[in-house]
This record gives structure tokens, sequence and C-alpha cells, in this order.
């Protein structure tokens, strides 16, 4: 339900942190998003045609990392807030719709979904805003526009040209990645100040956490679209089930004491989960997408030699995902539980000989790797209130 008007645009500090229906929504389509380039990175054969995949996965999770901001600061509960939410749906739409025939005519369509996005959000804040006369707020809010502006620029540029289209795009999102980690340095106004950072709740974390629940769902989800087209045998189906394992494992990776780190982070060091989060996140969110890819492949041919590009991704899917939550914790803690993370090497060591192995025994592996992590005690290097060391367990 809708509060009336404009009024109290900006969220309360002490107002509720759990995610509105409508921001579920908004998480579901970006999921299906999400989908979508895991579906297609398992389909590209060169690794220039999968880097270019991996590009706009970027821009997709900027998207919904930066929407997802905007109604950490700002109230979802208000109209206008909900309109920018129903605008970056449309938006992740029109990308995910463009994704098949990037590298063509839906160029146009797919930068466009991502320009207007980010413009639409700008305006529409801008405008608000200044009939409420918040001038801090509304500074914040020409800052992000600006920026947009710019990479926006590049990104019409690279739809309209087919030479330099992905050095632009690359261009492009690496000043949307950039400019926030500077805190969108503006001509006459300077940076974000960092207070604005520090009145992060817990409605962000808890949006993090739901987000990348629900991408986890892709890994199951991309290969049992392709059982569905496939002929159902044993090996098949053991694939499918290692992928469910798999899936499992990194939920338990993700969620280990990631609200105790994130509760003790905030009262710590305000604002540096809210800094660092999209960054470490995207990590995770390209491990879940390799990772879902990798089984699309797997479920699809389960024997015989398993090729170079497939050792990559269902080795690296898993591996990038730990990384990432490790890098999570240790930019909030100084601490990782090497012991855990060693785990992954178990793959690593292997992967001389794996190419000749069959791809569902390459995905045992990972999983053994994995259930390694998730069941070998930590040690002394856990997290703990006040993030320092956790006695030992076990």
């Amino acid at each position: 339900m809708t509060t009336g008007g404009t009024a109290a645009l900006v969220r309360r500090l002490d107002g509720s942190s759990r995610a509105t229906l409508l921001e579920l929504l908004f998480d579901v389509v970006f999921v299906a998003a999400l989908a979508q380039t895991s579906k297609l990175l398992a389909d590209q054969e060169s690794w220039a045609r999968g880097g270019a995949v991996m590009l706009m996965l970027i821009a997709i999770w900027w998207t919904w990392s930066v929407t997802s901001t905007t109604t950490e600061f700002y109230d979802p509960q208000q109209r206008p807030i909900q309109v920018i939410l129903m605008v970056a749906m449309v938006g992740s739409v029109g990308m995910a719709a463009a994704l098949p025939m990037i590298t063509g005519a839906q160029a146009a369509t797919f930068a466009l979904a991502y320009v207007g996005t980010h413009v639409v959000r700008g305006i529409v804040l801008l405008g608000t805003l200044y009939r409420q006369q918040h001038r801090s707020t509304l500074a914040r809010a020409a800052r992000f526009l600006f920026w947009f502006l710019v990479s926006g620029v590049l990104w019409i540029v690279g739809a309209l040209t087919d030479s330099g289209r992905w050095w632009l795009w690359s261009i492009a999102i690496a000043i949307d990645l950039i400019s926030a980690a500077a805190r969108y340095p503006t001509p006459g106004l300077g940076r974000v100040p960092l207070d604005q950072y520090d009145r992060t709740t817990a409605h962000l974390g808890e949006r993090y956490q739901q987000f990348v629940i629900l991408a986890l769902g892709d890994i199951i989800l991309v290969p049992t679209l392709e059982l569905g087209r496939s002929e159902f045998d044993r090996l098949r189906i053991t694939a499918l089930i290692c992928g469910f394992v798999i899936m499992l494992l990194l939920w338990q990776i993700y969620v280990f004491r990631a609200g105790e780190l994130l509760e003790t982070a905030a009262a710590s060091v305000p604002g540096r989960s809210t800094r660092i989060a999209p960054y470490t996140h995207l990590v995770l969110l390209i491990g879940v997408a390799v990772t879902a890819a990798s089984f699309d492949l797997v479920v699809d041919r389960p024997t015989g030699s398993t090729p170079v590009r497939w050792l990559m991704l269902i080795v690296g899917g898993p591996l990038l995902f730990v990384l990432g939550r490790a890098l999570f914790t240790y930019l909030l803690s100084a601490r990782v539980p090497w012991r855990r993370v060693a785990w992954q090497l178990l793959p690593l060591v292997l992967l001389p000989w794996a190419g000749g192995w069959p791809p569902v025994l390459v995905s045992a592996v990972v999983a053994l790797g994995l259930a390694g992590h998730v069941l070998v005690p930590g040690g002394g290097r856990e997290t703990r209130r006040g993030l320092g060391p956790r006695p030992a367990v076990g």
C-alpha cells in the first residue's frame, strides 16, 4: 500500500527493514534476466562472446544494485520510488529480451533499456526532491544522474557502431563502477558525503541476501529446463542432483554468519558494507551465473571428455562464489576462514587430469570441495561480534 503524495521521501532510520512486495517482484524479474545470461553463457563457443555476456551481466547487476540502494535511502512505500522500481523492472525485461541478439540488431534495445532506467530514476528523484526542497538529497540524486549521463553517452554511441562497441561499453560500465567507488565526484557538487552511507539500515543487508538466495535457484532452474528438453537417463538425473547439491552448499556458504557479519560491520564500521557490497556480490553473482551455465552443459552431456571451456565453467563458477564471499568477509572483518577456503584447492589440483574425465565426475569433485568447506571447522579465523576471531568449533 502506498502512502500519499511525496511526503517523507527519505527513508526513516527507525522504519521497517522488511522488503516490500514490489521489491520482491523486482527481484524476481531480475533473477529471470540472470537465468537468461546463464543460458546464453552456456551456448557461447568462444571466450570473446562469453566475455560479452559477462559484460551484460554486470550491467544488469549494476541496475539492480543501484535501484536497491535507492530503496534503501528512500522510502519504497512512496509512489515516486515505486515508479522507479517499475521502470527498473521494464528496463530489466528489455535488457533480458535483447540479450540473445546483443551482438546485432538488439544492441540499441539493450543500451536504451539500461541508460533509460538510470536516467528516468534520476529525473524522478530530482523532480520530487526539488518540490520537497531536500537540498542534500537533491545533490545526491544529481551526482548519480550526472555520472549515468556520462556513461550513457558511451552506451548509446556503442550501440550505434559495430567496430568499437565492446570497447565503448567496457569503458561505460567501468565509469559506472569506478564513479560509484569514488562516491560520484561531480563538478560543483563534490562527492556523496560519507554520512549518507552511514544511514544504512538492516533493510539493505536483507535485500542483498534475498537476491542471492533467489539467484542461487538459477543453478537448478537452468539445467532443469535443459533436462526437460532431453532424454531422461540415469547420468543426466545424477548431474541434476549434483547441481542441486552444489546449489545447497553455496547457499550454506553464503548464509554462514552473514547476518552477524553485516550487523557487527554496521555497528563498527558504518557505511563500509554499503560501499563494498555491490562489488563483492557482483563476484558472487558471476559465480552463480557461471555455475548455472556449467550445469546446463553437464546435464545435456554428462559423459565423455570435458572440454577446457567446460572445465573453466564447472570449476570456476563455485570458486568465484567462494572467493566473493571470502572477499566480503575480509573487507568487513579482516578475517578469512582459510581452513575452509583451502578446500577449493581440491578441484584446482585435479584440473590437469580432469579434461579426460566425464563432466558429471568433475562436478562431483567440485561438490566434494564445497562440502569440505561447509563441514570442516574453520578454526580461530571465524568472525564474531566486534569483528574479532571466534573460538574454534569442534
